[in-house]
Formats: structure tokens, C-alpha cells, sequence
């Protein structure tokens, strides 16, 4: 009986422990969201439930499989496991402590702060941060994990002797994927891109959507995704709309007949203006800036908040004054002349002896 018993009693004790630690720490933290509503901390603490409990269970099972007098044979075996479990479990919940604080951090910023760019980088250095504090935490498991085995501690030993060379071949090798990698640093730190950020990369007009230490992500105004290499960013030229203030000022051009009335258009773009809400009211112009052997070249400039309401002004401005020109100035659109083409001077045939005579002719037939 007590080669039955005394398992029952640790496992079945492990797990009660487990299940009393765990609901005993979800309830101090769901009453701490509650009195403290301000802060996510506490609800983002609450979903590491799982590594949490995970943790505690292994730890405790670990402590005291050996006083089981069952499968003493895999003793060893189920020793190994349970180590790697809890590494990885710690290593677990450790991701999930530091993804809580650091979105806590964010937040709080976020609502101190409305400098939209300022949030933007901050998120951007926040999302970077806590890719590599994930990535370093799983590298150092991965390795607790590797020297529990004695003959990895053995191994170990021998490749530091040729760690120099090793260390001389994998750059050599990862040449590419290191530049990438102090590029995704560089533009964390480096304010020059961000997320939420509206660019032009290649003749592509998007929005950041996701920057990783390796990769970014543009979305573009079609809903399609561009992914290149953060490297790009450091080394060739890019269009930021979003660095600095967001204002931007459009540009709108109509190709027109020389006759068309200039004055009675910058008098229709004022009250196309007024009555566009993505107007910001900043300023607002209207100039011919070229000619040409058949047409005008007349640009209006709009400003507007940010990208996506210029945008919005522009394509307003250019429909609502074709429309105005075809219904009340429509000689003034640009037309094709069809005319007959006078020859030049010296292109005029000469006449012959019968058209000359024919020419000084009198009515009645007499000559000169």
C-alpha cells in the first residue's frame, strides 16, 4: 500500500499546492486591478497564470520525486525532465513578467504624453526591446537547458579552445544577418522610422505596421504588405511624412485652355476649401506655373493635419473644380485644334501660264 499511497500523496500534494498558490496569487492580483484600475500591470500579471503554475508545480515535484519508491530504475530519466521543464517554464513566465512591465511602462507614457511621433518611437523602442530581452532570455534557457546534460559541460570545454575561430567564421557567415540586426537597434534609438509612420520606399505610399530586429513591414494604401530588410533603412534614402510635425501641404495641378478664368478659380478653391472638414485651415494658394503651346499649367496648393487628410483634400480640390469648369467654364478645358495647317511661305506652288492668263482677264473678255 505504500508504494501506492506515498505517490498519491506527493503528486496529488504537488498539485494541490499548485492549484492553492495559484488561485490564492490570481486573487490578490484581480483585486489589485481592481483597486488600481489605472494600471494594466496587474491584469497582464494575471495572464502569466499558466508559467506561473507551471513553475510551481515542476519545483515542487522536482523536490520531492525522490522520496517515491517507484520507478527507481528512471529516477535519473524523470529527474532530467522535470529540470528541463521548470528551466523552460521560468524562462516562460520570466517573457511574461517582463512583456507586463514593459507594456505598463508604454502605456503610462502614452497617457502622459500626446506628442503622437513621441508615442510612436517610444513604441517602436519598446517593441524592439522586449524582442530582444525574449530572445536573450530563450538563448540562456536553451543553454541551462543543454548543460544539464554532462555530456554537453564535456563538449563545452573543448569548444572554447576554438571559440576564437568559431566566433571569426559565424560573422563571416552572418554577415548579412548582423547588419540587420544593429540596423534594427539603430532605427529603434535612432528616431528614424516608426511604427505607425506613413512612408515611401521604391515609389510605395504606406504605413509601418511592424518593425522586428530583422525585418519591417509596410502596409500600403492597397491593404498589401512590403517586408525588406531594416538594413534599407540605413543605407538608402526614404521619405518619412510622419518625422517632425505631421502637417503636410498637397499639391494639385489642372492642364487647362489659355483662356481659362484663373481669378474665378482661386475664388471656387477658397469655397471648396471651407467646405472640406480635412481642410486644416493653415493656407491655401492658387498660381499658373507653366504654359504651354495649347495649355496652362495651374497648381493649387492645400494643407491639411497629416497624410491621410491631404490625401482627402486633394482628391476633393480636383473633383469639385473639373466639375465646376465642365458646368460653368467649359471653354476653358483643354482642347485639340483641328484646324487645317496654313503651308509656310515657301511651300505655296507656283502657277502655271493658264492661271496667270485666267488672272488679268476681263469680264467680257478683253486683255490688257
Amino acid at each position: 500500500m505504500e508504494n501506492v499511497i506515498r505517490p498519491l500523496v506527493v503528486v496529488g500534494g504537488a498539485v494541490a499546492l499548485t492549484v492553492l498558490f495559484g488561485w490564492a496569487t490570481d486573487l490578490l492580483l484581480r483585486k489589485a486591478d481592481e483597486r488600481h484600475g489605472e494600471t494594466p500591470l496587474w491584469g497582464l500579471l494575471r495572464r502569466c497564470r499558466v508559467p506561473y503554475q507551471l513553475v510551481l508545480l515542476t519545483a515542487l515535484l522536482r523536490g520531492s520525486y525522490g522520496q517515491l519508491t517507484v520507478l527507481r530504475g528512471h529516477r535519473v530519466g524523470i529527474g532530467q525532465a522535470l529540470t528541463l521543464v521548470l528551466i523552460g517554464s521560468t524562462a516562460w513566465l520570466l517573457i511574461g513578467i517582463a512583456g507586463a512591465v514593459v507594456e505598463t511602462s508604454y502605456s503610462r507614457y502614452a497617457r502622459m504624453h500626446r506628442d503622437a511621433a513621441r508615442v510612436r518611437r517610444v513604441r517602436t523602442q519598446v517593441t524592439l526591446i522586449m524582442r530582444v530581452v525574449s530572445a536573450t532570455v530563450g538563448v540562456v534557457a536553451v543553454a541551462a537547458m543543454l548543460l544539464t546534460f554532462p555530456e554537453m559541460r564535456a563538449a563545452g570545454a573543448s569548444l572554447l579552445a576554438s571559440a576564437g575561430i568559431l566566433g571569426i567564421v559565424a560573422g563571416v557567415a552572418a554577415q548579412s544577418t548582423l547588419s540587420n540586426l544593429f540596423a534594427g537597434l539603430q532605427i529603434a534609438f535612432g528616431d528614424m522610422v516608426r511604427i505607425g509612420d506613413t512612408v515611401v520606399v521604391d515609389g510605395e505610399w504606406g504605413t509601418v505596421e511592424e518593425i522586428t530586429l530583422t525585418f519591417l513591414t509596410v502596409r500600403t494604401w492597397d491593404e498589401r504588405r512590403i517586408t525588406m530588410p531594416v538594413s534599407y533603412f540605413t543605407s538608402r534614402p526614404f521619405e518619412n511624412w510622419s518625422r517632425g510635425t505631421p502637417q503636410m501641404t498637397g499639391t494639385v495641378y489642372w492642364y487647362l485652355d489659355h483662356s481659362a478664368p484663373v481669378e474665378a478659380m482661386r475664388e471656387k478653391l477658397r469655397d471648396i476649401l471651407r467646405g472640406c472638414p480635412a481642410w486644416d485651415g493653415r493656407a491655401y494658394g492658387l498660381v499658373v506655373t507653366d504654359t504651354t503651346q495649347n495649355t496652362i499649367e495651374v497648381r493649387a496648393l492645400v494643407t491639411a493635419k497629416d497624410a491621410d487628410d491631404i490625401w482627402t483634400v486633394r482628391v476633393t480640390v480636383r473633383e469639385r473644380m473639373i466639375a465646376w469648369l465642365s458646368a460653368e467654364h467649359a471653354y476653358a478645358l483643354p482642347r485639340v485644334n483641328t484646324a487645317e495647317a496654313v503651308p509656310a511661305p515657301h511651300q505655296i506652288p507656283s502657277p502655271d501660264r493658264s492661271t496667270l492668263r485666267k488672272a488679268y482677264e476681263f469680264p467680257r473678255g478683253g486683255r490688257l
